[in-house]
């Protein structure tokens, strides 16, 4: 550092000292209870920035979703549109940061003059420098930065919050196709059972044994099923279009092959509720918005006060290179200048105002934020404790269900009941597995929005 800047140094910070920001805090919100009301028994956690940035899908143990998930922080657009935000943010930053600090500039020029005869024309040189700095006497432009750094730091919260809602958009997305898969293969089996019973339907009236209504039953039953098969198709097709656009992937050219169901339902480890706020990246973007609010008050308030500007320039014209800025040929200046609004009708006062009240609203937005927050906690909390209850029962009526088919079955074939009471338990098994499938899937849709809820993975990696 040479003599002059550690002059220069000092006069800078002396000033570049005034702020009239209000100090800053972070607003005070509903206290968090001790525990969620319906899982009251997690204990304590010890969360940290960084934990919440996991790869939580692994825990779903599916190769294929790990290399989507990858694949989505690449080439998710909406995930790009929200770094070139953040990009942009950070530029803004360092381009009000450079307004702290003096501009300096040069200029050359080269000409020729002479009288309108034949006379030689003369060669003029010209050159010269000018600086000029208004120092942040009230901090306008310090609090214009601290504005600026807090929206930064907010739009990376929200890069954060964007990238872990696509990438549990993504898991629920996928665990709905698996669960589809699982129906489709069930359904096939099933589709299988009722072909076989209309042609036993078929046989039994062509020996006249049973009436044409069991041939029309069975018909029915298999019609119907056929159809709910469609259904399921047109279900995955929406699905994987969901799942293409997501990994930044035309639907026409994404395909996602079925393979063999494996219904992994991970179990999520305590959190308690304060937890969340250091946790759910939508709440720090909240608050940081408020602490940029706060800076802004401080710019707004400093229009009050005069605005003062340094200026120095040096300006050289000769003819010839040697004789630029000789003492002869140049011409230096310094000075500077104050403005001040006598008169504004109120408008300063206004605009203070205006940051006054945009300041509350933000302080309002992150209070609303953290009880959202709280909101779905608890709502995702009831509703893993609720499907993980319902999947007994359905496994239990399932298992009874299949029984009962497989019963009723042999005893029509043995001519012992008619088909109404085939069709009426194979009903009842149908909707038994697909319920199976159904409450699998829905544990795992929940665990992923408990998983969100609570701002990402629990557990160091």
């Amino acid at each position: 550092m040479t003599a002059q800047t550690c002059r220069v140094l000092p006069l800078i910070a002396l000033l570049s000292g005034c702020s009239f920001a209000p100090a800053y805090h972070v607003p005070t919100s509903a206290a968090p209870p001790a525990a969620f009301r319906i899982d009251p028994g997690w204990a304590p956690a010890q969360p940290a920035d960084a934990v919440a940035k996991g790869a939580w899908w692994r825990l779903f143990d599916d190769p294929a979703l790990d290399a989507l998930e990858e694949r989505l922080v690449v080439t998710n657009q909406n995930l790009a549109a929200a770094r070139a935000a953040y990009a942009q943010a950070m530029a803004t930053v360092r381009a009000d940061r450079a307004a702290l600090l003096p501009s300096a500039g040069v200029s050359a020029g080269v000409g020729q003059s002479g009288r309108l005869t034949a006379s030689a024309a003369a060669t003029t040189l010209s050159a010269g420098g000018s600086a000029s700095w208004a120092p942040d006497l009230w901090g306008a432009l310090g609090n214009t930065t601290s504005a600026a750094r807090a929206s930064a730091q907010a739009s990376a919260a929200q890069l954060a919050n964007a990238t872990l809602s696509a990438q549990g958009a993504l898991a629920t997305a996928y665990v709905t196709v698996r669960g589809i898969d699982a129906q489709a293969a069930m359904l096939d089996d099933t589709l299988v059972s009722y072909r076989r019973a209309l042609v036993i339907a078929g046989n039994k009236y062509a020996a006249g044994t049973v009436s044409s209504a069991d041939v029309d039953s069975a018909r029915a039953t298999l019609a119907n099923a056929e159809a709910s098969r469609r259904d399921l198709a047109r279900s995955r097709a929406a699905q994987q279009a969901a799942i293409a656009v997501l990994v930044g992937e035309n639907p026409a050219s994404f395909t996602l092959a079925p393979v063999a169901w494996h219904p992994v339902v991970p179990q999520v480890p305590a959190v308690v509720p304060s937890a969340v706020l250091e946790r759910r990246p939508d709440i720090a973007a909240a608050e940081r918005r408020v602490a940029a609010a706060n800076a802004t008050i401080g710019v707004q308030r400093a229009a009050f006060f005069p605005a003062i500007t340094l200026s120095a320039s040096l300006d050289s014209n000769a003819g010839s290179v040697a004789k630029l800025f000789g003492a002869a040929t140049s011409l230096w200046s310094l000075g500077g200048s104050a403005a001040e609004s006598l008169l504004d009708w109120g408008a300063r006062s206004a605009r203070v105002a205006g940051a006054r009240a945009a300041y509350d609203g933000t302080v309002a937005t992150y209070r609303q934020t953290v009880l959202s927050a709280f909101q779905e906690v608890e709502s995702d909390l009831a509703a893993v404790d609720a499907y993980r209850a319902e999947h007994a029962h359905y496994l239990e009526a399932a298992t009874a269900a299949d029984r009962a088919e497989t019963v009723t079955r042999n005893a029509w074939a043995a001519g012992t009941v008619d088909f109404t009471a085939v069709t009426a338990t194979q009903a009842t098994a149908y909707a038994a597995r697909s319920n199976l499938i159904a409450s699998t899937v829905n544990q795992q849709t929940a665990t992923i929005a408990l998983i969100q809820s609570i701002g990402g993975h629990w557990s160091g990696e």
